[in-house]
C-alpha cells in the first residue's frame, strides 16, 4: 500500500489588498450616494455622460480631465484633491493622506441611517481586529 505523497510548501497564497482604483472609488461614492449613472449625468448638468462614467468605474478610462473630475467631486460631495490623487494628477503630502481618506469616508456616507451606521462601525472594528486597515 503506497502512500500518499504529501505536498509540501502548498501554503494558501497570501491575500493582496491593493488600493482602491480611482474607477472603483467613484463606483463607491456613488452607490455610497444611491445615485444611478443616469442620475450623476443629470447632476453634472450632462458634462459626465453616463457612459462614460460606466467607462471611468470600469477601469477603461484611466486618467479623466480635471474637469470631470471636478464635477464629479461636487456630486459626489468629496475633495477635488482626493479625485485628482487618485487619478495621478497630484501626490499626497507627507503626512495628509490619511487625514484626507478620513474625511473622504465621512463626505461619501453622510446620508447613512443609524443602523447601516452601527453595521459599518461593526464591521470596522472587526477588520481592525484582524490587523487590516
Amino acid at each position: 500500500m503506497k502512500k500518499a505523497a504529501r505536498k509540501t510548501g502548498s501554503k494558501k497564497p497570501a491575500v493582496v489588498v491593493r488600493p482602491a482604483t480611482l474607477g472603483t472609488l467613484l463606483a463607491d461614492l456613488r452607490g455610497a450616494k444611491r445615485l444611478s449613472l443616469r442620475e450623476v449625468e443629470e447632476a453634472t448638468g450632462r458634462t459626465v455622460s453616463n457612459a462614460y462614467l460606466s467607462q471611468l468605474e470600469n477601469g477603461k478610462i484611466g486618467k479623466p480631465s480635471p474637469n470631470v473630475l471636478h464635477d464629479l467631486a461636487d456630486v459626489y460631495g468629496v475633495p477635488y484633491e482626493t479625485l485628482m490623487e487618485k487619478a495621478g494628477y497630484l501626490r499626497a503630502a507627507e503626512g495628509d493622506h490619511g487625514a484626507r481618506r478620513r474625511r473622504l469616508g465621512v463626505i461619501a456616507i453622510d446620508d447613512l441611517t443609524a443602523e447601516e451606521e452601527e453595521e459599518l462601525l461593526k464591521y470596522l472594528a472587526f477588520l481592525r481586529s484582524r490587523g487590516a486597515r
